[in-house]
């Protein structure tokens, strides 16, 4: 059961607290902390499952747990964000609104023992996320005297933080209308 895969998704889930922790405590350096830390929790997120295929060690535990350890460090990375005043909360809501509904539909789709494989949307909003995320942190570091690096990477990460919003949006549609469609066929038989 506890492998290196779910091994690396378990320090996914114990680096939440950890990140949430650093970008709401004032020290100098949190910053580069903060994009430390959740750059090695959002690295666990690809390893845990490349290994896991890899080495033929996918576990109904990992299968569980990866889900729910990319939402926690997803959700606890924009909840502080908003906290922080470095992301706006509608925008959050709607990415997070998002999460909660996919994983909604995933289960309604178990129960009807349909399985809804991930969405090339979902991975490329997964991939927008990391980068939205980096860079909004990064972007309120001190840069010494040249303040209008951290504002030229801070314009930078709201716009990627816009594309994650429309990524979502068209994640979500695209899991919706295959459950449709994989619901419809199935009644067709």
């Amino acid at each position: 059961m506890l492998n290196l895969p779910n091994s690396l998704t378990l320090l996914r889930i114990f680096l939440v607290p950890v990140l949430v922790a650093i970008l709401l405590t004032r020290f100098e350096g949190k910053e580069l902390w903060g994009v430390g830390v959740f750059l090695v929790a959002a690295l666990t997120d690809f390893f845990d499952g490349y290994l896991a295929r890899k080495r033929g060690q996918v576990t109904a535990l990992g299968a569980l747990l990866d889900p729910v350890a990319d939402k926690l460090l997803v959700s606890a990375a924009f909840i502080s964000l908003v906290e922080e005043q470095l992301a706006p909360a509608w925008m959050v809501v709607i990415i997070l609104g998002r999460e909660f509904a996919v994983m909604g539909l995933r289960s309604v789709a178990s129960t009807q023992r349909i399985l809804i494989p991930a969405s090339v949307w979902g991975k490329y909003k997964m991939a927008s996320q990391v980068l939205a995320i980096t860079l909004l942190i990064f972007g309120d570091h001190p840069y010494g005297p040249s303040a209008a690096i951290g504002t030229k990477v801070k314009t930078v990460g709201w716009w990627a933080l816009s594309v994650v919003v429309v990524l979502a949006t068209l994640s979500a549609a695209d899991y919706f209308v295959k459950f449709s469609r994989l619901l419809y066929d199935r009644k067709e038989v």
